[in-house]
């Protein structure tokens, strides 16, 4: 399939103006575009502007407030709840974060669950906010209930992520993000639009069998937790996925389990919700509130480059730290552009007719 390549700052410049047609404020537009952005610019195409028209449709369908009151609505020193006024996610994280490392600021660590929200893109960008002020971050959310527990076929559970950010001296910071399913649906979608089949292990039938067909989910299947199977650890992928479900919605009080405000298309939201949208957790910690920071830093140097140069299996694949794939497509796209498969430029071309805009 065709893919056109477009510069980073002109898919910035197209997004912002839909989230300001949309009647967001100029702030929250540049906000949600840089969130956004940065998906495809780390190479997860999945959760970039791909998805520019499914917050569109959420925002037609009134399930999107495009002028929230963000606010805490309990908290203690070290934690608080923050209510999303049914914002963008891409808004509301980012807002939450900011909570969750002004307490760490003050006291040594800062958690926040957030209740009330919507899809905030990929999980690494809002922990990586920690990195620049000598913090770790953590960042997780739960999703659209797509995916069957170990042994079930039903769906209740989402590709809930989770995101690890670590900041090092000389090297640049880990960072780890990733899905607690074998895939993310975005993955899916664009084995979908380019025609390819899934791998074994993704993905199974509304029967609860082995499938590749990469529309199973929508035809009643479900995606698989990760490890795909029992035998190969998929018990494993269903407790990281059902924490980040607890510690993002019972704690908040948002949606959990198959209530969650679905973001695909082919489903509807419950009539019976159990909470206020959909959640999210973070936690910030000032790394001098363990040591100092510049020795552990040091350390983290020491840590990276001990794995970075360690023995490979294969000379051609070098041993890799979470976070440095994701940085060097970075750098590329920057240079070279992000490219788009046709049926994105699509979308995208179908959002500029509807708002009188340019793409």
């Amino acid at each position: 399939m065709e893919a056109r390549n477009f510069s980073y700052q002109h898919l910035f410049d197209f997004s912002k103006s839909v989230f300001v047609s949309i009647g967001c404020s100029e702030e929250h537009a540049l906000i949600a575009s840089k969130v956004l952005l940065s998906a495809d610019l780390r190479g997860v195409d999945s959760h970039g502007v791909a998805r520019l028209s499914g917050y569109i449709r959420l925002w037609e369908k009134e399930r999107i407030n495009a002028r929230p009151n963000i606010h805490v609505v309990h908290e203690t020193p070290s934690t608080a709840v923050v209510d999303g006024d049914a914002g963008l996610g891409l808004v509301v994280a980012p807002f939450a974060m900011e909570v969750a490392m002004e307490k760490a600021r003050q006291v040594g660590t800062g958690w926040v669950s957030v209740k009330n929200s919507n899809h905030y893109g990929i999980a690494g960008y809002h922990s990586m906010m920690a990195t620049a002020q000598d913090m770790i971050g953590i960042s997780m959310t739960n999703a659209s209930p797509l995916v069957s527990p170990t042994f079930s076929k039903e769906r209740l559970l989402g590709t809930n992520p989770i995101s690890v950010s670590i900041p090092a001296n000389e090297e640049p910071p880990f960072v780890g993000d990733m899905a607690t399913t074998t895939a993310a649906n975005g993955k899916l979608e664009m084995l979908q639009r380019k025609g390819q089949e899934a791998p074994q292990g993704w993905v199974q039938n509304k029967d609860g069998l082995p499938t590749t067909n990469a529309s199973g989910v929508k035809e009643g299947g479900a995606l698989l937790p990760l490890g795909g199977d029992r035998e190969h650890g998929s018990h494993k992928g269903y407790i990281l996925g059902s924490v980040v479900d607890i510690f993002s919605a019972v704690l908040s009080g948002a949606n959990y389990g198959p209530w969650v405000p679905p973001f695909v298309s082919f489903l509807e939201p419950s009539d019976n919700p159990v909470g206020e949208g959909l959640g999210h957790f973070f936690g910030a910690m000032r790394v001098d509130a363990f040591r100092p920071a510049n020795e552990f830093k040091q350390h983290m140097d020491t840590w990276i480059r001990r794995f970075r140069n360690s023995e490979a299996a294969d000379p051609l694949q070098p041993v890799q730290i979470p976070g440095d794939v994701e940085r060097k497509m970075e750098k590329e796209r920057r240079s070279t552009g992000i490219p788009l498969l046709d049926p994105v430029v699509k979308d995208l071309s179908e959002l500029a007719e509807k708002f009188d805009l340019s793409l």
